[in-house]
Protein backbone atom coordinates (compact mmCIF):
# COMPACT_ATOMS: atom_id res chain seq x y z
CA UNK A 1 0.00 0.00 0.00
CA UNK A 2 1.44 3.44 -0.92
CA UNK A 3 2.23 6.08 1.69
CA UNK A 4 -0.48 8.34 0.23
CA UNK A 5 -3.11 5.66 0.48
CA UNK A 6 -2.07 4.76 4.03
CA UNK A 7 -2.36 8.38 5.12
CA UNK A 8 -5.76 8.59 3.47
CA UNK A 9 -7.02 5.59 5.40
CA UNK A 10 -5.92 7.10 8.71
CA UNK A 11 -7.59 10.41 7.87
CA UNK A 12 -10.85 8.76 6.95
CA UNK A 13 -10.81 6.55 10.04
CA UNK A 14 -10.39 9.59 12.28
CA UNK A 15 -13.35 11.32 10.66
CA UNK A 16 -15.95 8.67 11.26
CA UNK A 17 -17.83 7.62 14.36
CA UNK A 18 -16.62 5.03 16.85
CA UNK A 19 -19.00 2.43 15.47
CA UNK A 20 -17.84 2.89 11.88
CA UNK A 21 -14.19 3.01 12.93
CA UNK A 22 -14.50 -0.62 13.88
CA UNK A 23 -15.54 -1.32 10.30
CA UNK A 24 -12.57 0.58 8.87
CA UNK A 25 -10.15 -1.69 10.69
CA UNK A 26 -11.52 -4.62 8.73
CA UNK A 27 -10.22 -3.13 5.46
CA UNK A 28 -6.77 -4.36 6.46
CA UNK A 29 -7.86 -7.98 6.85
CA UNK A 30 -6.08 -10.08 4.23
CA UNK A 31 -6.60 -13.53 2.74
CA UNK A 32 -6.82 -16.27 5.32
CA UNK A 33 -7.88 -13.91 8.12
CA UNK A 34 -11.23 -14.28 9.86
CA UNK A 35 -13.62 -11.75 11.33
CA UNK A 36 -16.53 -13.51 13.04
CA UNK A 37 -18.37 -10.18 13.54
CA UNK A 38 -19.07 -9.75 9.80
CA UNK A 39 -21.99 -11.95 8.91
CA UNK A 40 -25.01 -12.02 6.63
CA UNK A 41 -25.94 -12.38 2.97
CA UNK A 42 -25.61 -9.89 0.14
CA UNK A 43 -27.25 -10.25 -3.27
CA UNK A 44 -25.99 -8.28 -6.24
CA UNK A 45 -26.62 -8.30 -9.98
CA UNK A 46 -25.74 -6.34 -13.08
CA UNK A 47 -22.92 -5.83 -15.54
CA UNK A 48 -21.66 -9.00 -17.20
CA UNK A 49 -18.33 -7.22 -17.77
CA UNK A 50 -18.00 -7.19 -13.97
CA UNK A 51 -18.48 -10.96 -13.72
CA UNK A 52 -14.83 -11.99 -13.47
CA UNK A 53 -13.98 -9.19 -11.05
CA UNK A 54 -16.97 -10.04 -8.86
CA UNK A 55 -15.90 -13.69 -8.74
CA UNK A 56 -12.48 -12.58 -7.51
CA UNK A 57 -13.86 -10.06 -5.03
CA UNK A 58 -16.37 -12.51 -3.58
CA UNK A 59 -13.71 -15.19 -3.09
CA UNK A 60 -11.35 -12.76 -1.33
CA UNK A 61 -14.06 -11.20 0.82
CA UNK A 62 -15.52 -14.52 1.96
CA UNK A 63 -12.04 -15.79 2.81
CA UNK A 64 -11.57 -12.81 5.11
CA UNK A 65 -15.17 -13.04 6.40
CA UNK A 66 -16.22 -16.72 6.34
CA UNK A 67 -19.61 -16.01 7.93
CA UNK A 68 -20.57 -13.64 5.11
CA UNK A 69 -22.11 -14.79 1.84
CA UNK A 70 -22.13 -12.68 -1.34
CA UNK A 71 -23.70 -13.63 -4.67
CA UNK A 72 -23.61 -11.75 -7.97
CA UNK A 73 -25.69 -12.49 -11.07
CA UNK A 74 -24.15 -11.03 -14.28
CA UNK A 75 -27.52 -10.34 -15.92
CA UNK A 76 -26.36 -7.12 -17.66
CA UNK A 77 -26.24 -3.50 -16.54
CA UNK A 78 -29.83 -2.62 -17.44
CA UNK A 79 -31.23 -5.65 -15.65
CA UNK A 80 -29.00 -4.97 -12.66
CA UNK A 81 -30.17 -1.38 -12.30
CA UNK A 82 -33.79 -2.49 -12.61
CA UNK A 83 -33.38 -5.22 -9.99
CA UNK A 84 -31.68 -2.86 -7.54
CA UNK A 85 -34.25 -0.11 -8.02
CA UNK A 86 -37.03 -2.62 -7.45
CA UNK A 87 -35.51 -3.86 -4.19
CA UNK A 88 -34.59 -7.27 -5.59
CA UNK A 89 -30.89 -6.89 -4.82
CA UNK A 90 -28.77 -5.23 -2.15
CA UNK A 91 -26.33 -3.67 -4.60
CA UNK A 92 -25.84 -3.37 -8.33
CA UNK A 93 -22.98 -3.36 -10.80
CA UNK A 94 -23.53 -1.17 -13.84
CA UNK A 95 -21.47 0.12 -16.74
CA UNK A 96 -23.32 3.41 -16.57
CA UNK A 97 -24.38 5.29 -13.48
CA UNK A 98 -27.99 6.20 -12.79
CA UNK A 99 -28.71 9.44 -14.64
CA UNK A 100 -29.72 12.77 -13.13
CA UNK A 101 -33.26 12.26 -14.45
CA UNK A 102 -33.48 8.84 -12.81
CA UNK A 103 -32.15 10.18 -9.52
CA UNK A 104 -34.56 13.12 -9.59
CA UNK A 105 -37.59 10.86 -9.36
CA UNK A 106 -37.90 8.90 -12.59
CA UNK A 107 -36.74 5.81 -10.69
CA UNK A 108 -37.99 4.76 -7.25
CA UNK A 109 -35.42 2.88 -5.18
CA UNK A 110 -37.67 0.51 -3.25
CA UNK A 111 -34.89 -1.31 -1.42
CA UNK A 112 -33.55 1.85 0.18
CA UNK A 113 -34.83 3.78 3.16
CA UNK A 114 -37.32 6.56 2.46
CA UNK A 115 -35.65 9.61 0.86
CA UNK A 116 -32.32 7.77 0.63
CA UNK A 117 -29.79 8.79 -2.00
CA UNK A 118 -27.75 6.33 -4.05
CA UNK A 119 -24.01 5.78 -3.62
CA UNK A 120 -22.35 5.29 -7.05
CA UNK A 121 -18.65 4.41 -7.04
CA UNK A 122 -16.37 3.77 -10.08
CA UNK A 123 -14.56 0.71 -8.75
CA UNK A 124 -13.87 -1.17 -11.98
CA UNK A 125 -11.97 0.45 -14.85
CA UNK A 126 -11.31 -1.48 -18.02
CA UNK A 127 -10.71 -0.74 -21.68
CA UNK A 128 -13.32 -1.88 -24.17
CA UNK A 129 -11.48 -3.68 -26.94
CA UNK A 130 -12.58 -3.47 -30.57
CA UNK A 131 -12.11 -7.12 -31.53
CA UNK A 132 -12.13 -8.72 -34.98
CA UNK A 133 -11.44 -11.99 -36.76
CA UNK A 134 -9.42 -11.96 -39.97
CA UNK A 135 -7.17 -14.86 -40.82
CA UNK A 136 -3.50 -13.97 -40.42
CA UNK A 137 -4.12 -10.46 -39.05
CA UNK A 138 -3.64 -9.79 -35.33
CA UNK A 139 -3.89 -6.01 -35.15
CA UNK A 140 -5.13 -3.02 -37.14
CA UNK A 141 -5.02 0.74 -36.76
CA UNK A 142 -8.36 2.56 -36.96
CA UNK A 143 -9.39 6.16 -36.43
CA UNK A 144 -12.61 7.04 -34.63
CA UNK A 145 -14.25 7.85 -37.97
CA UNK A 146 -13.32 4.44 -39.39
CA UNK A 147 -14.62 2.57 -36.34
CA UNK A 148 -17.83 4.58 -36.46
CA UNK A 149 -18.13 4.00 -40.20
CA UNK A 150 -17.87 0.25 -39.77
CA UNK A 151 -20.45 0.04 -37.00
CA UNK A 152 -22.76 2.50 -38.79
CA UNK A 153 -22.37 0.15 -41.80
CA UNK A 154 -21.01 2.84 -44.09
CA UNK A 155 -17.74 0.90 -44.44
CA UNK A 156 -18.75 -2.62 -45.45
CA UNK A 157 -15.63 -4.36 -46.81
CA UNK A 158 -12.28 -5.03 -45.16
CA UNK A 159 -10.43 -3.81 -48.27
CA UNK A 160 -12.03 -0.37 -48.07
CA UNK A 161 -9.46 2.41 -48.70
CA UNK A 162 -10.36 4.06 -45.38
CA UNK A 163 -8.99 1.01 -43.54
CA UNK A 164 -6.18 0.27 -46.00
CA UNK A 165 -4.58 3.72 -45.82
CA UNK A 166 -4.18 3.41 -42.04
CA UNK A 167 -2.58 -0.04 -42.40
CA UNK A 168 -0.23 0.22 -45.41
CA UNK A 169 1.85 -2.81 -44.42
CA UNK A 170 -1.16 -5.12 -44.04
CA UNK A 171 -2.78 -7.02 -46.92
CA UNK A 172 -6.50 -6.75 -46.33
CA UNK A 173 -8.89 -9.24 -47.91
CA UNK A 174 -11.84 -8.38 -50.12
CA UNK A 175 -14.33 -9.64 -47.56
CA UNK A 176 -17.60 -8.34 -46.19
CA UNK A 177 -17.46 -6.87 -42.69
CA UNK A 178 -19.94 -8.32 -40.20
CA UNK A 179 -20.34 -5.98 -37.21
CA UNK A 180 -21.52 -7.66 -34.01
CA UNK A 181 -23.32 -5.75 -31.25
CA UNK A 182 -25.01 -6.54 -27.94
CA UNK A 183 -28.66 -7.62 -28.13
CA UNK A 184 -29.36 -6.69 -24.48
CA UNK A 185 -29.48 -3.31 -22.78
CA UNK A 186 -25.79 -3.00 -22.00
CA UNK A 187 -23.54 -0.54 -20.24
CA UNK A 188 -20.73 -1.71 -22.52
CA UNK A 189 -22.85 -0.61 -25.48
CA UNK A 190 -23.58 2.72 -23.82
CA UNK A 191 -19.88 3.36 -23.21
CA UNK A 192 -18.97 2.31 -26.75
CA UNK A 193 -21.67 4.42 -28.40
CA UNK A 194 -20.71 7.34 -26.15
CA UNK A 195 -17.19 7.09 -27.57
CA UNK A 196 -18.53 6.99 -31.15
CA UNK A 197 -20.81 9.98 -30.52
CA UNK A 198 -18.05 12.07 -28.94
CA UNK A 199 -15.08 11.10 -31.11
CA UNK A 200 -16.80 10.69 -34.52
CA UNK A 201 -19.88 12.95 -34.47
CA UNK A 202 -19.87 13.52 -38.24
CA UNK A 203 -20.10 9.78 -38.90
CA UNK A 204 -22.04 8.44 -35.91
CA UNK A 205 -25.39 10.23 -35.81
CA UNK A 206 -26.83 8.42 -32.78
CA UNK A 207 -26.75 9.38 -29.11
CA UNK A 208 -25.09 7.23 -26.48
CA UNK A 209 -27.45 4.46 -25.43
CA UNK A 210 -27.34 1.04 -23.83
CA UNK A 211 -29.60 -0.29 -26.59
CA UNK A 212 -27.95 -0.66 -29.99
CA UNK A 213 -29.54 1.89 -32.37
CA UNK A 214 -29.41 -0.13 -35.62
CA UNK A 215 -31.64 -3.06 -36.55
CA UNK A 216 -29.07 -4.59 -38.89
CA UNK A 217 -25.83 -6.37 -38.10
CA UNK A 218 -25.44 -9.42 -35.87
CA UNK A 219 -26.74 -9.27 -32.30
CA UNK A 220 -25.47 -11.36 -29.38
CA UNK A 221 -26.43 -11.63 -25.72
CA UNK A 222 -23.93 -10.42 -23.16
CA UNK A 223 -20.16 -10.08 -23.32
CA UNK A 224 -19.71 -13.80 -23.85
CA UNK A 225 -22.17 -13.79 -26.73
CA UNK A 226 -20.33 -11.02 -28.57
CA UNK A 227 -16.94 -12.69 -28.08
CA UNK A 228 -18.33 -16.03 -29.27
CA UNK A 229 -19.99 -14.48 -32.33
CA UNK A 230 -16.79 -12.70 -33.36
CA UNK A 231 -14.67 -15.79 -32.67
CA UNK A 232 -16.92 -18.11 -34.65
CA UNK A 233 -17.46 -15.79 -37.61
CA UNK A 234 -15.40 -14.75 -40.61
CA UNK A 235 -14.72 -11.06 -41.16
CA UNK A 236 -16.50 -10.22 -37.92
CA UNK A 237 -15.85 -7.22 -35.68
CA UNK A 238 -17.33 -6.35 -32.28
CA UNK A 239 -16.67 -4.65 -28.97
CA UNK A 240 -16.20 -6.27 -25.57
CA UNK A 241 -14.49 -5.87 -22.23
CA UNK A 242 -10.79 -6.20 -23.03
CA UNK A 243 -10.26 -8.94 -20.45
CA UNK A 244 -12.33 -11.20 -22.70
CA UNK A 245 -10.52 -10.45 -25.98
CA UNK A 246 -8.42 -13.62 -25.86
CA UNK A 247 -6.64 -14.41 -29.13
CA UNK A 248 -8.86 -12.25 -31.34
CA UNK A 249 -7.49 -9.41 -33.46
CA UNK A 250 -7.30 -6.06 -31.68
CA UNK A 251 -7.75 -2.51 -32.97
CA UNK A 252 -5.33 0.24 -31.92
CA UNK A 253 -7.41 3.40 -31.68
CA UNK A 254 -6.44 6.74 -33.17
CA UNK A 255 -5.86 9.40 -30.49
CA UNK A 256 -4.29 12.62 -31.65
CA UNK A 257 -1.34 11.73 -33.88
CA UNK A 258 -0.88 8.17 -32.61
CA UNK A 259 -2.64 4.83 -32.49
CA UNK A 260 -3.06 3.54 -28.95
CA UNK A 261 -3.56 -0.14 -28.11
CA UNK A 262 -5.66 -0.89 -25.07
CA UNK A 263 -4.07 -1.35 -21.68
CA UNK A 264 -5.31 -0.96 -18.11
CA UNK A 265 -2.90 1.95 -17.59
CA UNK A 266 -4.12 3.82 -20.68
CA UNK A 267 -7.72 3.26 -19.57
CA UNK A 268 -7.06 4.53 -16.05
CA UNK A 269 -5.46 7.69 -17.44
CA UNK A 270 -8.71 8.93 -18.98
CA UNK A 271 -10.64 8.31 -15.75
CA UNK A 272 -8.34 10.50 -13.66
CA UNK A 273 -8.52 13.24 -16.30
CA UNK A 274 -12.34 13.31 -16.40
CA UNK A 275 -14.62 15.36 -14.11
CA UNK A 276 -17.52 14.05 -12.04
CA UNK A 277 -21.08 14.94 -12.98
CA UNK A 278 -21.97 18.37 -11.63
CA UNK A 279 -24.56 18.74 -8.89
CA UNK A 280 -24.17 15.28 -7.37
CA UNK A 281 -23.55 14.70 -3.64
CA UNK A 282 -20.09 13.67 -2.46
CA UNK A 283 -21.10 10.01 -2.28
CA UNK A 284 -22.02 9.93 -5.99
CA UNK A 285 -18.83 9.80 -8.06
CA UNK A 286 -20.41 9.46 -11.50
CA UNK A 287 -17.94 10.55 -14.19
CA UNK A 288 -18.20 12.51 -17.42
CA UNK A 289 -15.54 10.78 -19.52
CA UNK A 290 -13.66 12.83 -22.12
CA UNK A 291 -13.76 10.40 -25.06
CA UNK A 292 -12.50 12.96 -27.60
CA UNK A 293 -9.15 13.47 -25.89
CA UNK A 294 -5.95 13.95 -27.90
CA UNK A 295 -3.66 13.34 -24.92
CA UNK A 296 -0.77 10.98 -25.58
CA UNK A 297 -1.07 7.43 -24.29
CA UNK A 298 -4.74 7.68 -23.35
CA UNK A 299 -7.13 4.97 -24.51
CA UNK A 300 -10.60 6.53 -24.93
CA UNK A 301 -12.89 3.50 -25.27
CA UNK A 302 -13.21 2.80 -21.59
CA UNK A 303 -15.73 0.93 -19.55
CA UNK A 304 -16.17 2.25 -16.03
CA UNK A 305 -18.36 0.00 -13.92
CA UNK A 306 -20.05 1.52 -10.89
CA UNK A 307 -20.92 -0.33 -7.73
CA UNK A 308 -24.24 1.08 -6.56
CA UNK A 309 -25.72 0.93 -3.07
CA UNK A 310 -28.28 2.78 -0.99
CA UNK A 311 -27.07 5.70 1.05
CA UNK A 312 -29.38 4.42 3.79
CA UNK A 313 -30.86 0.96 4.27
CA UNK A 314 -33.80 0.06 6.48
CA UNK A 315 -31.67 -2.68 8.09
CA UNK A 316 -28.46 -1.37 9.76
CA UNK A 317 -26.89 -4.85 9.72
CA UNK A 318 -27.37 -4.99 5.96
CA UNK A 319 -25.88 -1.51 5.63
CA UNK A 320 -22.80 -2.53 7.60
CA UNK A 321 -22.27 -5.59 5.41
CA UNK A 322 -22.69 -3.59 2.18
CA UNK A 323 -20.21 -0.96 3.41
CA UNK A 324 -17.70 -3.65 4.40
CA UNK A 325 -17.92 -5.33 0.98
CA UNK A 326 -17.51 -1.98 -0.79
CA UNK A 327 -14.46 -1.24 1.38
CA UNK A 328 -12.93 -4.51 0.30
CA UNK A 329 -13.55 -3.88 -3.41
CA UNK A 330 -11.97 -0.43 -3.13
CA UNK A 331 -9.00 -1.54 -1.05
CA UNK A 332 -5.51 -2.12 -2.43
CA UNK A 333 -5.99 -5.85 -2.03
CA UNK A 334 -9.40 -5.81 -3.70
CA UNK A 335 -8.19 -3.78 -6.68
CA UNK A 336 -5.19 -6.05 -7.21
CA UNK A 337 -7.41 -9.13 -6.97
CA UNK A 338 -9.64 -7.68 -9.70
CA UNK A 339 -6.61 -6.83 -11.83
CA UNK A 340 -5.32 -10.40 -11.57
CA UNK A 341 -8.72 -11.98 -12.17
CA UNK A 342 -10.22 -9.61 -14.74
CA UNK A 343 -7.43 -7.45 -16.18
CA UNK A 344 -8.88 -4.21 -14.81
CA UNK A 345 -6.89 -1.10 -13.87
CA UNK A 346 -6.54 -0.38 -10.14
CA UNK A 347 -8.05 2.96 -9.14
CA UNK A 348 -5.60 5.73 -8.32
CA UNK A 349 -4.75 6.85 -4.80
CA UNK A 350 -6.67 10.09 -5.34
CA UNK A 351 -9.81 8.25 -6.44
CA UNK A 352 -9.40 5.77 -3.59
CA UNK A 353 -9.58 8.56 -1.03
CA UNK A 354 -12.78 9.95 -2.56
CA UNK A 355 -14.33 6.48 -2.79
CA UNK A 356 -13.44 5.67 0.82
CA UNK A 357 -15.04 8.87 2.07
CA UNK A 358 -18.18 8.13 0.05
CA UNK A 359 -18.49 4.62 1.50
CA UNK A 360 -18.81 6.16 4.97
CA UNK A 361 -22.16 7.60 3.86
CA UNK A 362 -23.65 4.08 3.72
CA UNK A 363 -25.74 3.51 6.85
Amino acid sequence: MTHTRAVGIVSIALSVSLVMAGCAVNEQIGPGASDSRITGTLVGAGSSALGAAQNSWIAGFQTAHPRANVTYDPTGSGAGREAFAGGGTDFAGTDRAFSTEELDGAVEFRGCAVDSGVVQLPLYISPIAVIFRLEGIDSLNMSADVIAGIFAERITDWSDPAIAELNPETTLPELAITPVHRSDDSGTTENFTDYLAQAAPTVWSFEADGVWPLDSGEAAQGTSGVVDAVSNGVGTIGYADASRAGDLGIVSVGVGDEFVPYSPEAAAAIVDASPTVEGRPDFDLSLELDRDTTASGVYPIVLVSYLVACERYTDPVKAELVAEYFRYMASTEGQLVAQDGAGSAPISDALFLRVSAAIEAIS
